[in-house]
């Protein structure tokens, strides 16, 4: 409304004062005689958006000037709206020499044409030569501006000007500050528009609610969009897509909608169907989502590609991948969009899809080559990986930053560091996610040192994040070489840049004091996170489980699903590794029972296996083999060696013997099922089955792996490593005196033994 009025505006004689003129601009090099006879021989296919459009103002013009008839400035207004390039210049050319370039009017058009026309600089030169410009000349600059930062300032200089900002001017301004998802300066901006008396002019209010949902800040947008005395489809729009972009607020765009449809009888176009949609995808709400599905059917809009493309997203995240297909391939026409999706939808034909979209003639981006490279990682597809990456290396789009990324993960994924790292080395721009790409491939690979020095470069380049310390806290944790040391440098670090309150991050902290000993410190950094989510709670509970602490486990286990944190299959593990140190088979039973019929969980391998060892620690031997004979899927190696174990202890040779050939059976190059059978053999005293089993091991190939130990020696000026040594070794450079240590400390204990021994241990008091 409001808008319309501000273009209208713009032909109110009452504005067509002269100015100073700016001619100069473009005399130098265009000339009124040149103009004439270009216009009156005009270029068949002009530069402008719409010949026809373009040809009938020029057409004017030209009987004008053969009338020799004076041009108005109505006249080159109307004409400027409707071209660009070459024929702009040449109108522009015809205002300096008719002296119409002195109109207010006739320079806001000008300063128009060239800001729409990617000619900025022009635009604002234009601008800067006018002596009184109004507000139409500082809103039309403003809308030219490339810069959210920018144009900011440029609104804070008309304010300065005392320039008196219009309706035009705020939702331009709140539009800027909603690209920057700065919300201070649209908690600002809407104080100045209440203050200007415009908070009942609907473009603003819809302007408003979109700055706040892009600030991330549904509950003011919310409140924007309730003080709305009046409301259009754009205002639903505004809402109900904010509220889905926000993440957290699905159901209440989904009501909003609901709202929209059957109380106000407003007519969902396009924009709110692919906004709902993509809300009931992020909320799980798959029957709604199939009802509006129905309801753009309805509408006419299913086919187009906003729409199918957020259908084919919901069906893919509910695992209906039949529906998702079915909507591709009923659209009529594919954008990039869809196509990527497709592909990520179906990534087993991620490369046929990706040659169809490319016959079809559609251009595949950034996203699309992502999509692509994920496809392909697999440990399977080297050469198929190596394809994608020399296609991106080709066209060139290699040098996008989030897919050289994606070439860093792809090639961790297959094992094939060296090409990571070469393509990390290739990278003119590297930002945070690179190094953690490069980072968490030398950690996920094994290489733990590797990944170390990647972080002590990475330090010095850019601001590490909580996903690095992940990956580093996670390398510390399984490099038994690393020193516990270095990993509290790190916990010290994290909490400096404020990063120890977040979850994924105490997790990391929280597994690697627990693996190295250190329960206090695992639970302070769980008490230390504000928000705990599931890795939090998982990590501490694990924790616990691994010292032995079984009360605390419970009670964690029992916190977590009090307040609405529903465990995962690594919770559940962590809870029987508790109930089997602390002896409690009944109550571990029921854990499995309530993880598979209440949780409706599909217990693992490792599941099973605790289950078995907690029965086979209390004796029940045949109840374990019972448990695993009646396991729908048939007994992992874990569950096995745990019953095997079992079998030794309680010198059950029959059940040993079934259990170490069927361990065999899945394992004949390891040695554990040999080692336990013989072990079992000599405990019995049947030593002619000891030699059968040695010897089978020694026809087989199989060879009993050496032991290591790792000792933290504290040296100052090697913190960050251990020390790794087997029985009997002496490799390392200081073996005679480690040697010489040991002899010292074992004589010790055995003085102190010695001491113990004169004690007359029925003096002691009980107990």
């Amino acid at each position: 409304m409001r808008r319309s009025f501000a273009v209208r505006s713009r032909l109110v004689p009452s504005l067509l004062a002269p100015t100073v003129r700016h001619r100069p601009l473009l005399r130098s090099f265009l000339s009124h005689h040149q103009l004439v006879d270009e216009i009156t021989h005009p270029n068949p296919a002009p530069t402008c958006p719409e010949n026809a459009a373009t040809f009938r103002p020029l057409q004017v013009i030209r009987d004008r000037l053969r009338s020799e008839a004076s041009l108005d400035p109505a006249t080159v207004v109307m004409s400027l709206k409707q071209c660009r390039g070459r024929p702009g210049l040449q109108i522009h050319a015809l205002a300096l020499s008719s002296g119409l370039d002195a109109y207010v009017i006739v320079s806001n058009s000008l300063i128009n044409m060239y800001s729409k026309s990617g000619s900025f600089d022009l635009a604002r030169k234009i601008f800067d030569s006018m002596s009184c410009p109004d507000v139409v000349s500082w809103n039309t600059i403003l809308s030219g501006f490339a810069s959210g930062a920018e144009a900011l300032e440029f609104a804070a200089l008309m304010r300065r000007a005392g320039v008196p900002s219009d309706p035009v001017t705020f939702t331009m301004v709140l539009a800027f500050s909603a690209d920057l998802q700065d919300l201070e300066s649209g908690q600002q901006l809407h104080c100045l528009v209440l203050k200007s008396g415009f908070d009942s002019d609907i473009f603003v209010g819809n302007a408003l609610i979109t700055a706040y949902s892009r600030a991330a800040c549904a509950d003011e947008a919310k409140r924007a969009f309730d003080e709305m005395a009046v409301r259009d489809l754009v205002s639903w729009n505004s809402l109900i897509c904010g509220l889905t972009q926000d993440g957290d607020c699905g159901t209440e765009a989904i009501e909003f909608f609901l709202m929209m449809v059957r109380e106000e009888g407003v007519r969902p176009d396009r924009i709110s169907l692919a906004s709902v949609i993509s809300a009931c995808g992020h909320e799980g709400s798959v029957g709604y989502g199939c009802q509006v599905h129905g309801f753009a059917t309805k509408l006419g809009v299913e086919d187009h590609a906003s729409v199918s493309n957020v259908l084919m997203s919901m069906y893919y995240k509910h695992g209906d991948i039949v529906y998702a297909k079915r909507v591709f391939e009923n659209m009529t026409e594919r954008d990039v969009i869809a196509w990527t999706t497709m592909i990520s939808i179906e990534s087993e034909n991620a490369i046929p899809l990706f040659n169809g979209m490319r016959q079809d003639g559609v251009q595949p981006n950034d996203v699309t080559f992502v999509a692509l490279i994920f496809a392909v990682s697999d440990e399977h597809l080297m050469r198929e990986g190596q394809m994608v990456h020399g296609v991106c290396f080709k066209t060139g789009i290699a040098a996008e930053v989030n897919v050289s990324n994606s070439l860093i993960t792809m090639y961790a994924k297959l094992k094939s560091m060296e090409e990571a790292r070469r393509v990390f080395d290739g990278m003119h721009c590297r930002e945070t996610v690179s190094w953690n790409a490069l980072l968490s491939g030398f950690a996920q690979n094994g290489l733990r040192e590797e990944a170390l020095e990647v972080f002590s470069s990475l330090i010095g380049h850019c601001q590490p994040n909580q996903y690095t310390f992940g990956s580093v806290l996670s390398a510390i944790t399984a490099a038994q070489t690393v020193s516990l040391t270095y990993g509290q440098g790190c916990h010290g670090r994290i909490i400096r840049l404020g990063l120890n309150t977040d979850a994924y991050v105490s997790g990391a902290l929280i597994d690697m004091y627990a693996k190295r000993g250190s329960i206090d410190e695992a639970q302070r950094a769980f008490d230390e996170t504000v928000v705990k989510r599931l890795v939090g709670w998982t990590a501490i509970v694990s924790a616990h489980a691994k010292h032995g602490n079984y009360e605390e486990v419970m009670s964690l286990f029992e916190g977590m699903k009090h307040v609405g944190v529903r465990p995962d299959h690594v919770t559940f593990l962590a809870v029987l590794v508790a109930c089997g140190c602390k002896g409690m088979v009944d109550e571990g039973r029921k854990v499995f029972d309530s993880m598979v019929q209440e949780h409706e969980m599909e217990p693992w391998a490792e599941h099973y296996a605790c289950v078995v060892d907690m029965l086979g620690k209390a004796g029940r031997l045949d109840e374990a083999e019972e448990f695993l004979r009646l396991a729908p899927t048939p007994p992992g190696v874990s569950a096995l060696q745990s019953l095997l174990g079992a079998c030794r202890v309680h010198g059950n040779v029959d059940m040993g013997s079934r259990v170490a050939e069927a361990l065999m059976e899945l394992e004949p190059g390891e040695s554990g099922a040999y080692v336990l059978m013989s072990n079992i053999y000599a405990d019995m005293g049947d030593w002619e089955n000891v030699a059968k089993m040695r010897r089978g091991m020694r026809q087989r190939g199989v060879r009993k792996e050496v032991g290591f130990s790792w000792v933290d020696a504290g040296i100052r000026d090697d913190s960050i490593h251990m020390h790794k040594f087997s029985s009997g070794d002496r490799t390392h450079p200081w073996a005679e005196e480690i040697h010489s240590m040991a002899r010292s400390l074992g004589s010790e204990m055995k003085a102190r033994d010695e001491d113990w021994s004169d004690i007359d241990l029925a003096r002691l008091p009980n107990p």
